[in-house]
């Protein structure tokens, strides 16, 4: 069997992440291909117990190094159980969001060292690496302004 493609989606909110993964989904669908839409933190019974200690707040007294480890074991068990099964079996994965965002917001927004970030990144992601990442990006007003604007979904290709 075929292996799949790991396609992962970066941006600041408001970027248009989702929407570029529905289309692309559709489009992937559209032809045939098998597709597993996933996110981070979550996608997994393990990382959506970490995504609700991460967005509750009850990490940020302990340190961005406790948030770095924190969505590292989230995004270990995501990997184990939802990602690699997907793609060796030969399905599609586009993840809205993945080890980019701790590499930006626990690595340098938190000030932690590069090596100790390389090395959890190493360990947790286990030689998953995306196939492709598609980085969206626009000015951080616009992209805090939309999600309070009402959704519009656009036709047409990516």
């Amino acid at each position: 069997m075929k292996r799949g493609w790991f396609i992962t989606f970066e941006g600041g909110e408001g970027a248009g992440k989702s929407t570029q993964i529905g289309l692309l989904g559709a489009r992937l669908k559209a032809i045939g291909r098998d597709v597993v839409v996933t996110r981070e933190p979550g996608g997994s019974a393990g990382g959506e117990a970490v995504r609700h200690v991460l967005l509750s707040g009850a990490a940020e007294r302990y340190g961005p190094s406790m948030e770095a480890v924190l969505f590292a074991a989230g995004r270990a068990d995501h990997v184990d159980s939802v990602i690699r099964p997907a793609v060796e079996r030969g399905a599609d994965v586009l993840c809205d969001r993945f080890m980019d965002s701790s590499r930006v917001y626990q690595g340098v927004t938190g000030d932690l060292d590069p090596a100790f970030m390389r090395a959890l990144e190493r360990v947790t992601v286990a030689g998953m690496i995306p196939d492709l990442t598609l980085i969206l990006d626009l000015p951080s007003e616009e992209g805090l302004r939309r999600p309070r604007a009402p959704r519009r979904r656009r036709a047409g290709p990516l």
